[in-house]
């Protein structure tokens, strides 16, 4: 089997758990996706098999579009609504004005750490492997590059935002970051 198949992800399954269903169904010796979605993320996750694994990397080179929604006053040890809350502080609401003005602040290449809970291997060892046991390991940050980030709504106790952003983003870290401007915590919610 050579080709892409797009399919629309749905939320509660890893990237991986997904490809393997898939890989299975077409019988297919060789697949692999073009980046991980976090397991409650939803979206366009596209698997190449065969010789089409070959372009796959410039697909994982891409720019993406995410469409998030974050819980603002709360933190949690996952950084999205499938992690325990570690941390509250309120919320005071801001004006959209001030708002977009922090959003624009991310604009453009920052360094991010990445979470904890992820698949980036340090020692060899998947980092979301030593978060479960409890364990934090020293990271480094990465260079990110944020094309634009939209504001869509604002709510009292939340922010929906569209972010176009390069390859290696989280999306999680992004938020948390968000909010520390916005003096608060915040953590993914869909």
């Amino acid at each position: 089997v050579d080709g892409i198949v797009l399919l629309d992800k749905p939320t509660n399954i890893t990237s991986n758990k997904l490809l393997q269903k898939v890989k299975f169904i077409f019988n297919a010796k060789k697949a692999g996706h073009t980046g991980s979605l976090d397991p409650i993320a939803t979206g366009a996750l596209p698997i190449c098999f065969g010789e089409a694994t070959k372009v796959s990397k410039y697909l994982i080179e891409s720019s993406k579009t995410y469409h998030v929604v974050a819980k603002l006053g709360e933190k949690t040890n996952t950084g999205d609504s499938d992690g325990i809350i570690t941390e509250k502080k309120a919320f005071t609401q801001t004006n959209t004005e001030r708002c977009e003005s922090i959003l624009k602040s991310f604009i453009g290449e920052t360094e991010q750490m990445p979470p904890m809970f992820s698949a980036i291997k340090v020692d060899g060892v998947r980092l979301y492997k030593q978060a479960r046991k409890g364990l934090i390991i020293p990271r480094k940050k990465r260079t990110i590059n944020i094309h634009n980030i939209y504001l869509k709504n604002l709510f009292f106790d939340s922010m929906e935002l569209v972010i176009h952003c390069g390859k290696g983003t989280y999306i999680r870290s992004l938020i948390e970051d968000i909010a520390a401007k916005l003096e608060t915590f915040a953590h993914v919610k869909k």
